[in-house]
């Protein structure tokens, strides 16, 4: 079993492939980078007790991280309780598109298994949007160019940043409202943050297609892809699993 592993600065997750490559199990916990390797071993061991995988059928460990002081302490937990050196993800593995990137080396991993795994099940011109920490368009083109993209801050942190910088707004639960026109703070709120970010989503991507294709498939992964998504009009595809299923793809051509 592979068990692949991705460091978000908000969350990790984890997901566990059976010998069939068929993800059987996926998991999301707080990135915390004061864990230890033995803490992150014992949160991951109450999560594979829960669903009846124990330790010794993991056969191989890759990670893509975009939190540097993370990567030690996971490579220590892999080998101290897996056996196992980790693959990790890097601009240098083979990933089966090609990074035009002015400087590869600061393509982000998660950016670069997405991509990969995004043209290998779509093919391309490709634009893929990956809600995280920070909201990140990637662009790949029919021939599996890597060519870039954009990076905005993610749902959370503008949600955050409202909250923090005007002292009469609350912090609020991101969900969609029933309609644009708010008639109370909190619905007024959720409008300008779920509706403005579909907005700004579609307002990039428009603008990318431009540049790319006007004929590009547009994917969404990532923690809020499934409220989001819904509310825009660019994006056709919905893959919540995108980034694992990168892995698994990266790890199969580099093992």
């Amino acid at each position: 079993m592979l068990l692949a592993i991705d460091i978000g600065n908000t969350n990790v997750v984890l997901g566990v492939f059976n010998d069939e490559d068929k993800l059987v199990e996926d998991w999301r916990v707080g990135t915390n980078v004061q864990f230890t390797p033995d803490e992150y071993a014992m949160t991951f061991k109450d999560l594979f007790n829960f669903s009846g995988i124990e330790f010794k059928r993991i056969t191989g460990v890759i990670i893509s991280t975009v939190v540097p002081p993370l990567l030690p302490v996971m490579i220590e937990m892999s080998r101290k309780y897996f056996s196992i050196d980790p693959m990790v993800v890097t601009h240098q593995l083979k990933t089966g598109i090609t990074i035009r990137y002015d400087n590869p080396k600061e393509v982000g991993a998660d950016r670069i298994v997405n991509a990969a795994a995004g043209y290998k099940i779509y093919g391309g011109p490709i634009i893929i949007v990956d809600f995280g920490t920070a909201t990140t368009f990637c662009a790949v083109t029919e021939d599996g160019e890597y060519l870039g993209g954009a990076i905005a801050p993610g749902v959370k942190i503008s949600a955050e940043a409202l909250f923090q910088r005007a002292s009469k707004l609350p912090r609020v639960e991101l969900t969609k409202p029933p309609r644009v026109i708010g008639s109370d703070t909190i619905s007024a709120m959720q409008a300008g943050i779920i509706y403005g970010y579909a907005g700004l989503v579609d307002g990039i991507v428009e603008r990318m297609k431009k540049e790319l294709s006007p004929h590009s498939i547009v994917v969404a992964t990532g923690g809020l892809a499934e409220l989001i998504s819904p509310e825009t009009k660019t994006i056709r595809e919905i893959k919540p699993h995108l980034t694992l299923e990168g892995l698994l793809l990266l790890y199969g051509v580099n093992r």
